[in-house]
């Protein structure tokens, strides 16, 4: 009884999904608290004082995107999927530089990663500034989506446009 009520569909959840009326009908997406869940269990799987190492957080997160990715893949979620995407891959940019701890060993890791030495011998000063490091500095394109991809993360949004390609055939 306290689940029951009668209302607009665009107000409705409904087995975490929401509804939006387009040109064409209604249509499904995933309710926006469905979003902030996952988006609290992405965080909880990549906080930087989780002393894990990166293959089995990234295999957790795998799981994680692979399985919300699938249960709402028939619905529209384009734009939300690329900004979790995007915040993702800067949240693990972050762990790495922090693994990464002193300046030696930075330095090392962005030449390892094909950084100019003057470049990285620059950046690799920044020490603790974790944010500013991973979305302004030249990390940004050394740990880059394709080098995330060699080591296994599975990209959000090109997985729902693989999924959501399927269902919608």
């Amino acid at each position: 009884m306290t689940k029951t009520k009668i209302t607009r569909p665009s107000q409705l959840k409904y087995l975490g999904f929401g509804f939006w009326k387009s040109a064409e009908g209604w249509k499904s997406r995933p309710h926006q608290e469905s979003i902030q869940s996952f988006k609290r269990k992405l965080r909880k799987l990549t906080t930087r004082k989780w002393s894990t190492d990166l293959g089995s957080r990234i295999e957790k997160l795998n799981w994680l995107i692979r399985g919300w990715i699938n249960y709402f893949a028939l619905t529209n979620m384009k734009s939300v999927m690329g900004e979790i995407d995007k915040r993702l891959r800067t949240r693990i940019r972050v762990i790495i530089w922090k693994q990464w701890k002193k300046k030696s060993r930075r330095l090392w890791g962005l030449l390892k990663l094909g950084t100019p030495k003057w470049i990285a011998d620059k950046v690799s000063g920044w020490g603790d500034h974790y944010q500013l490091v991973a979305q302004k500095s030249i990390l940004k394109r050394a740990i880059s989506k394709p080098v995330l991809a060699k080591r296994g993360l599975v990209s959000c949004l090109d997985y729902y446009l693989e999924r959501h390609a399927l269902k919608v055939i």
